[in-house]
């Protein structure tokens, strides 16, 4: 955690307008504000340029001495190549409408982190390498040369960007910053400038099939636990099946699900839904050791590392010929599943379109990716009435929702979450209506950032969200923040407990597991986690 304080990093943020224009501002790399620099071996396991040992404090990053000309040539590629890429160099007219809508920009106060601005970083080189009026009047047409300081400087914002698009709901050009931070950092990869938080889960992930390199038979053992976990609170043993070549579907979620606290007990509510339905329906659902994650931090890194590790899924779900995939709770697997899987590795034609065998239900949205995001799935099932709940087991909680950034705005998923904790749970809140569905705040560590040694800008940038469940806490005394992102679990416990420490954070499907009565359950006296059900403290005592 910071050494700064909540009062004392509130202190830092600066509001006052700076002394000289951004141009001639300098880049200042501060500690706790950026993230080391990538392993060079995780850098060359991916094949990707300029393996090396280098430290952004340091003045020399130990560059290829034709470093401009690669960056010059990539840039000029990615302009011929997306269309979408051109046009946002192209169409703002700086209107500032994105301006106060970043979470960083809130949070530090730095005008760099404007969205306008941060793609003006770009902007500016692309002016002076790819537009005559940016040639012949310089800077006074906004147009500056490619240095090494604007190359640090790229470096210094683009990795305090998470690509969140709230900015994008915001402008009246629809220009899509996030693409222009993923183009960015595209280009930064060319020389060997990514960090370590990104290029070493991507790299673990291509060699083991997932970001934390675990092995198949660590990630089976995993499960194996929880089965005895959840033995303990139900009485019920459960049978996950691996592998299994033939089944109905395959299940794919985030690897953080299954090694992280919160994550843990929404994979145990994933494992106790497929037993329940196993039992009531005879639904064979698969897990699988080598599509053994479902985050793609390649997203993070080019679109060729985005499609290589989407790929290994629909490899996997060929192999053991499932009719279609179901997919946990995930951010930026959905992200990348919804907006590029269909142009990048699709259609997945192999499959069948994705039909509920419970329901009978089509879910259309899936017809091409054959994939169904398992808040979808499980919102069906309750509104067929097909799972049995108490939903006073979730009494002892107050829960409020946030909708995780790339499920929420990527893809549309915003009825179907609250429409299950509505139904699994009594006590729901929502956060202020500014701050939620197509205009929610971003968790502050998404994009690779949610590292320890850049906490002070993940604090900050998490400043929005944590002041609207603050709002809740205090207004209707909210003690638990729900989500449906592994990086939202992940990022959320340490958020909350610098800035609402009352509060903590769950998934999804814990609140599902919570309520659902299992076949052949014992009296339950706590949830997952231990604690007591309202009414049986003192049986859980005993």
């Amino acid at each position: 955690m910071t050494e700064l304080k909540p009062d004392e990093l509130l202190a830092k943020i600066d509001r006052n307008p700076p002394a000289s224009g951004w141009m001639d501002t300098p880049i200042e790399i501060r500690k706790g504000i950026y993230c080391y620099a990538a392993n060079p071996k995780s850098v060359e396991y991916l094949g990707l340029p300029n393996a090396r040992k280098w430290n952004p404090l340091e003045k020399d990053w130990k560059l290829p001495e034709n470093w401009q000309e690669i960056i010059h040539n990539g840039f000029k590629e990615r302009l011929e190549k997306f269309r979408t890429f051109k046009i946002f160099m192209d169409i703002c007219v700086r209107c500032g409408a994105c301006a106060d809508k970043c979470h960083f920009f809130i949070g530090t106060g730095d005008p760099k982190n404007m969205p306008v601005l941060r793609a003006e970083l770009l902007r500016s080189v692309y002016r002076n390498d790819f537009t005559t009026f940016g040639k012949i009047l310089g800077k006074v047409g906004g147009a500056r040369k490619m240095t090494l300081d604007v190359l640090k400087e790229w470096w210094y914002y683009f990795f305090q960007c998470t690509e969140c698009r709230r900015c994008s709901v915001f402008c009246p050009y629809g220009i899509d910053t996030a693409e222009i931070t993923i183009m960015g950092r595209e280009l930064l990869n060319l020389i060997g400038l990514n960090i370590d938080w990104i290029a070493t889960p991507v790299a673990n992930c291509y060699r083991t099939g997932n970001h934390l390199g675990i092995q198949p038979h660590a990630f089976k053992d995993m499960l194996d636990f929880f089965v005895e976990d959840i033995e303990e609170v139900t009485g019920v043993q459960l049978e996950p099946q691996y592998n299994k070549k033939g089944a109905d579907i395959l299940f794919v979620t985030p690897s953080g699900d299954v090694f992280a606290d919160p994550g843990t007990y929404t994979c145990m509510g994933y494992m106790m839904l497929f037993h329940y339905l196993k039992e009531k329906y005879g639904l064979d659902v698969t897990w699988s050791t080598y599509a053994s994650e479902g985050g793609n931090f390649g997203f993070f890194t080019s679109h060729e590392t985005m499609k290589r590790l989407n790929s290994k899924m629909y490899a996997e779900a060929k192999r053991l010929g499932v009719k279609w995939i179901l997919g946990g709770e995930c951010g930026h697997m959905w992200r990348v599943v919804h907006q590029y899987m269909d142009t990048m590795n699709g259609p997945a034609d192999f499959m069948e379109e994705p039909v509920s065998p419970i329901t009978g239900t089509k879910f259309e949205n899936a017809k091409s990716t054959k994939m169904v995001h398992i808040a979808e799935f499980t919102a069906d099932l309750i509104k067929h009435n097909k799972l049995e709940l108490d939903v006073t087991r979730n009494d002892h909680l107050k829960v409020t929702y946030h909708d995780s950034c790339n499920p929420a705005r990527g893809m549309g998923l915003l009825d179907e979450p609250r429409y299950v904790i509505n139904n699994v749970c009594n006590n729901f809140y929502e956060m202020p209506a500014n701050t939620i569905r197509e205009q929610t705040f971003c968790c502050g560590s998404g994009a690779g950032l949610n590292a320890g040694e850049n906490i002070e800008l993940r604090m900050a940038g998490g400043l929005p969200r944590a002041n609207a469940v603050k709002y809740v806490h205090e207004k209707h005394g909210v003690n638990m923040l729900a989500c449906i992102c592994a990086i939202d679990r992940a990022a959320f416990p340490a958020l909350m407990e610098y800035w609402v420490p009352e509060v903590d954070v769950i998934g999804l499907h814990e609140l599902v597991a919570n309520a659902l009565i299992m076949p052949g359950e014992s009296k339950r006296t706590t949830d997952l986690r231990g604690e007591p059900l309202l009414g049986m403290e003192d049986e859980a005592d005993e």
